[in-house]
């Protein structure tokens, strides 16, 4: 099987001609048609007498072994029989090539291949690289070879490569040829090695596209079925239908048809085939069609002639066709019978699985106690004790470690070896263990003093990313236990490395490497060997670094782990400086790969340093994701409790990463491992939660000046992730702990119960052990909460009465301004209280924070109102809590508290931020609209002014996410009956809004509502002396202009601009007149950047501006300053256009006049709130 691995086409041309030469010098002197030599010719070409033959003279062709021999012999005994005078061209070419003039035979070839007479002698020898190599020594077979005066040529190293031959290096021997010969011999060798390729993969492609016998003999027998048509007959025919098409003009057509056939050189008829004669043209073989075909006796060879040796040729070439054919028979022969052994050797095996499968089914009837975890190999002399007649033995079976899992204790009941697998799971039906195996003692690793359960421990142990699922890593996975089944693995690799090797498939060589290194005995050789392993591949990707983890962790399962830390850990230390972000990675991932099979010591020490000093200094953020990875398998490993501080510093530095994908893989796979391990040690509680709290309360304070919201989001994100273990440990130290069953029917969980995790280390269920467990823990929680209570519940307590009160404190100490920190607060408590349930945040967190609210009449206090409604207790509450459920009852009571918070607010006029906050975070979400629209038009209809102000200023808020709809609906409707309210301020409060609706909506009608309230605002004698009404016009013309329908804006908001700058000129009240020029001065400054056109420009704009300017000539000299420069800007804006417009374009000067006054004036508004002194020298021209 071994040797029938082997392609039989790729025997290397040295084999072929060591294998030939003997018989054909022993066939040339032994044949009996050479005959004696005669007189010498009067031909002066004639051959000299003592000359060696000819064929000794040529080096031989693979692809026409013997044909040199054939034609000299003929070409002898033709000069020696003959008294003609006529030489022939092939004797010619003999005496050319004999005395080494190869140019002259060079030109000699090239002419006769013009006249379509090619002479195989000449053929042969220029397609022959051999000819032409370099040959330090005469080689056996041409000791006697005539050398011409030129003397031997040398062979070079390698002709691999047509740089390799490099004449000059050996310029010291004496040995310089000439440019001329050197020029010959480097066209010569590149057309070569272009044949020789050639004809290997014609002749490669004919043997794998052979049609088997049976198939050919169904095509005899049913000719209506069509043989399909072979690749070496496909280029004939497209050789023969281009020749066709070139000879009757079909130049376009053929240009086509070469092109489609790109990888087939239509000049040359070598190119279809290996010693393929070339048939008739289309045409002869149309006419000819009905006819028998000539046989081949009857041809002649094409590159012959009329020669009179022709015959001799054609024989030749027919010979050697026959020769091909039988090679090629014989390697199918070959092939059919390495199939037919494979056959066998499936049948052989099928039947001892299914043997062994049997043998299993009956052991698990028989067994009624689970076997040991560890098996004695050599305590089981039978390893089939249910079987009559055990199967044979195989060399190949009970001599690996399979590491592709290990089976559960029913179905492994023969073991190779013992394991500690910490990823449980199904694995392949294990062989009966050699006889050579029962002495090996099993591999004993030290087992953490941990209490994980196994679902967590697997889920943990994903994130190593192995592979042994392809054909590969099975592999990898499976290392030899003894030195002799090396040779087995050799035999099974040795086939995938050949011809993968030189295409960078370098993996294939792990097997090899891995096995010798498991069982040198020499130490220094091993370290060479994993050194080699870890420097296999350059820059490994990501599928060759999960191969190459696969076999470290299979080499540790082997060896142990005391070889591991002194063989393996050296070569990742090696490398953790390495230059290629790729390498540094393998050995990330390699720590966390082997952290289940090294010593404790080294995994709490050496380890767990070799990961902070990447996670601390590694620049490439791959590196430090898989650094993070690790850390988190160390984490679930480690027994230490004097590391758990360097655990909890490494958490805050992996949440402090730069990158976005450290952070993510901190959450989804550091932190849980790190939380499971607090609540083994009972530090989840009493340290790590409380030191997170603790670091946000200083964080807050320290924040008076400026929050970091990038800490206080890393922290919060933390104790976030934190939950789901907080919950598992509540539930698995309660008081019904211990009355779990999971017999009977248990409830489904809900899919909503809980927050989507973000990994499965987050999944309570992963945490607990099982979905089953989960919900068994759920059923008796549940009824605890609701009808028993929280006595003796320790656990629980402690987040009932002291991480909730201390969760509110903080809350209410943060700036309800702040949006970040708001929506990161109510983002925490809506999953806390998701994950506790509803029972919980009905009883336990609902009472608290309404204690500390108390909304009622009472407690409103009408000078200062109620303190903490103004803190960022009412958004949290309100979108954190009340949003975990959204039944009716739990939306009815969020409608009724933003109600009560808007009228406590209201009356006890105290600011409005905190529900503003909360419109905001649940104005982020569609599905809260219709419930504000509910909230707002309680407001509307209230008794009070001061709650219908405040809900006609909810609606400004509220506008910018809901869609058209619902403000044409809802929002237009209650903005229209408050503006006509009996109290003018509730009137003043719906102009924002109504401002608003003029900026996001599109619908016309909507916007000539909108458009004719505000005129009736502007427009009306009753409003002329509202000078509040004024302002918030103003106000909102600033806001809107910039960003509002063009039309709009030139249509409404600059002639009323103008109309109230006129009127404020007339103001006596010097207070509402500053008041009303400096909002006229910040809306002016801000519609200056829009386009304005010429007519606007000369009507409402300027004017505006000079009535303005004339206010503030006497209120505010320095912004008569900025407005000089705005009114010049303008009439320069107004000439540039009609300049322009007269020369029929764009002045480019007078807009780049505009840009620069632009740029100055705002440059000169940001310097406004400096130093009014400064600000008369502002536009003065520097001298």
């Amino acid at each position: 099987m071994a040797t029938g691995s082997v392609n039989p086409f790729n025997l290397s041309d040295s084999e072929e001609e060591a294998e030939r030469r003997p018989d054909e010098v022993a066939g040339t002197e032994r044949s009996p048609s050479d005959g004696a030599p005669g007189p010498p010719s009067t031909n002066p070409f004639s051959p000299q007498a003592d000359a060696e033959p000819p064929v000794l003279l040529l080096s031989s062709n693979r692809t026409s072994p013997s044909v040199e021999g054939v034609s000299v012999t003929a070409a002898a005994a033709a000069m020696a029989g003959s008294t003609e005078t006529r030489v022939s061209v092939d004797v010619i070419a003999a005496q050319l090539l004999r005395d080494q003039y190869i140019l002259t035979a060079l030109e000699f070839h090239t002419e006769l291949l013009e006249a379509g007479r090619e002479l195989p002698r000449l053929r042969d020898y220029f397609s022959n690289p051999g000819n032409f190599e370099r040959q330090s020594g005469t080689p056996p077979a041409c000791k006697d070879q005539v050398l011409g005066p030129g003397g031997p040529l040398n062979r070079a190293g390698s002709i691999s490569t047509l740089d390799s031959l490099d004449f000059a290096r050996y310029s010291d021997d004496g040995n310089r040829e000439s440019d001329e010969r050197v020029a010959v011999l480097e066209f010569e060798l590149r057309k070569a090695k272009e044949t020789i390729q050639a004809l290997r993969a014609n002749l490669t492609q004919a043997a794998e596209s052979e049609v088997p016998s049976q198939e050919r003999k169904n095509f005899k027998s049913s000719p209506e079925i069509q043989e399909p048509i072979r690749p070496l007959e496909k280029r004939a025919l497209n050789f023969l239908v281009n020749e066709y098409l070139l000879k009757n003009e079909y130049k376009l057509s053929a240009i086509t048809f070469s092109d489609e056939n790109d990888d087939q050189d239509f000049e040359l008829w070598d190119d279809v085939g290996l010693n393929t004669p070339k048939p008739p043209d289309l045409l002869q073989l149309y006419r000819s069609c009905g006819s028998a075909l000539p046989s081949p006796r009857d041809t002649k060879d094409v590159a012959v002639g009329d020669d009179a040796d022709g015959n001799l040729f054609t024989q030749e070439s027919q010979r050697q066709l026959h020769l091909s054919q039988q090679q090629q028979a014989e390697v199918v022969q070959e092939l059919e019978y390495q199939i037919s052994l494979l056959n066998s050797d499936k049948l052989t095996l099928t039947q001892h699985i299914n043997k062994l499968q049997s043998e299993i089914q009956s052991l698990k009837r028989t067994i009624t106690s689970p076997p040991p975890t560890t098996l004695d190999l050599g305590s089981n002399p039978k390893p089939f004790p249910l079987s009559s007649t055990p199967p044979p033995p195989s060399l190949d079976n009970g001599q690996y470690l399979d590491i592709r899992g290990v089976s559960e204790p029913d179905n492994a009941p023969v073991a190779a070896a013992t394991l500690p697998d910490p990823s449980p799971g199904p694995a392949p039906i294990q062989s009966p263990p050699h006889p050579k195996l029962k002495s090996k003692v099993p591999v004993q690793f030290d087992r953490p003093n941990r209490k994980l359960s196994p679902a967590f421990q697997q889920a943990l142990l994903s994130f190593c990313r192995m592979s042994s699922d392809s054909r590969l890593g099975a592999e990898v996975s499976r290392i030899a236990d003894k030195e002799e089944s090396v040779v087995l693995m050799l035999g099974r690799c040795l086939p995938h490395i050949v011809p993968n090797v030189l295409l960078a498939k370098r993996e294939e060589l792990i097997p090899l490497i891995l096995c010798t290194a498991c069982l040198h005995p020499e130490s220094k050789e091993r370290d060479q060997l994993l050194h080699i392993l870890f420097n296999l591949i350059k820059r490994p990707d990501d599928e060759q670094r999960q191969m190459i983890l696969t076999g470290c962790v299979a080499f540790a399962r082997h060896v142990g782990p005391t070889r591991v830390e002194v063989e393996l850990l050296p070569q990742c230390w090696e490398q953790i400086n390495h230059k290629y972000p790729e390498r540094r990675l393998l050995v990330a991932e390699s720590c966390g790969a082997l952290a289940p099979y090294l010593p404790k010591e080294i995994r709490s020490s050496l380890v767990l340093s070799m990961l902070q000093q990447m996670l601390a200094e590694d620049k490439a953020d791959m590196v430090r994701e898989a650094v993070v990875k690790s850390l988190g398998i160390i984490m679930g490993y480690i027994d230490d409790p004097d590391k758990y501080s360097q655990g909890f510093e490494l958490m805050l530095l992996s949440l402090g990463d730069p990158s976005e994908r450290v952070v993510s893989s901190t959450h989804q796979v550091f932190i849980p491992a790190f939380a499971a391990w607090s609540s083994e040690l009972g530090c989840l509680q009493t340290s790590l939660i409380p030191s997170l709290l603790t670091r946000i309360e200083r964080l807050l304070q320290q924040g008076e000046h400026g929050l970091d919201e990038h800490k206080l989001h890393m922290l919060l994100s933390a104790l976030q992730s934190l939950i789901p273990p907080l919950f598992a440990v509540v539930i698995q130290n309660a008081p019904f702990s211990s009355r779990v069953r999971l017999q009977g029917d248990l409830p489904h969980i809900e899919v909503t119960r809980f927050p989507r995790p973000a990994s499965p280390l987050q999944d309570v269920a992963t945490i607990v052990g099982s979905r089953e467990t989960l919900a068994a823990l759920l059923l008796l929680y549940d009824h605890q909460l609701e009808h028993e209570g929280t006595t003796g519940w320790d656990t629980l307590l402690w987040v009932v009465n002291q991480l909730l009160p201390q969760l509110i404190e903080i809350v209410g100490g943060i700036n309800v301004s702040s949006s970040t920190c708001v929506h990161e607060f109510s983002r925490f408590f809506w999953r806390l209280c998701r994950t506790f349930g509803k029972i919980f945040t009905n009883t336990k967190v609902k009472p608290q924070f309404q204690e500390i609210l108390r909304l009622s009449e009472e407690n409103v206090d009408a000078s200062a109102g109620n303190g903490i409604l103004t803190k960022a207790t009412v958004p949290i509450y309100a979108t954190g809590v009340l949003t975990c459920y959204n039944q009716d009852e739990d939306r009815k009571l969020l409608v009724g508290f933003l109600e009560d918070v808007m009228t406590t607010l209201s009356l006890s006029h105290a600011p409005l931020d905190s529900l503003k906050a909360s419109f905001v975070e649940l104005g982020a979400n569609p599905v809260y609209h219709e419930l504000l629209l509910t909230v707002l038009w309680y407001g509307v209809v209230h008794t009070s002014a001061l709650v219908r102000c405040t809900a006609a200023r909810m609606f400004e808020l509220l506008v910018k996410g809901v869609n058209e709809t619902l403000v044409a609906q809802r929002v237009v409707p209650a903005l229209i009956t408050l503006s006509s309210d009996p109290e003018i301020s509730v009137r003043i409060s719906t102009i924002p809004a109504f401002g608003t609706i003029m900026e996001t909506v599109t619908q016309k009608e909507l916007l000539e509502r909108v458009k004719m309230q505000l005129a009736s605002f502007l427009e009306d004698p009753q409003y002329q002396d509202q000078h509040s009404l004024h302002i918030e016009i103003i106000r909102t013309f600033r806001r809107v202009g910039p960003n509002t329908e063009p039309r709009f804006r030139d249509e409404f908001v600059l002639p009323h601009l103008h109309k109230l700058a006129l009127g404020n000129n007339s103001q006596a009240n010097e207070n509402k007149r500053m008041d009303i020029s400096m909002q006229l001065f910040e809306a002016y400054s801000a519609l200056s950047c829009c386009f304005i056109s010429e007519e606007l420009m000369l009507s409402h704009f300027l004017p505006g501006l000079r009535c303005l300017r004339v206010d503030m000539e006497q209120l505010s000299p320095e912004h008569e300053v900025i407005l000089s420069s705005m009114i010049k800007e303008g009439e320069i804006k107004v000439e540039s256009r009609a300049i322009g417009e007269a020369q029929g374009g764009v002045s480019i000067a007078a807009s780049i006049v505009g840009e620069d006054a632009k740029t100055k004036f705002l440059s000169k508004m940001g310097q406004l709130t400096t130093s009014s002194a400064m600000l008369a020298n502002v536009f003065q021209r520097k001298k």
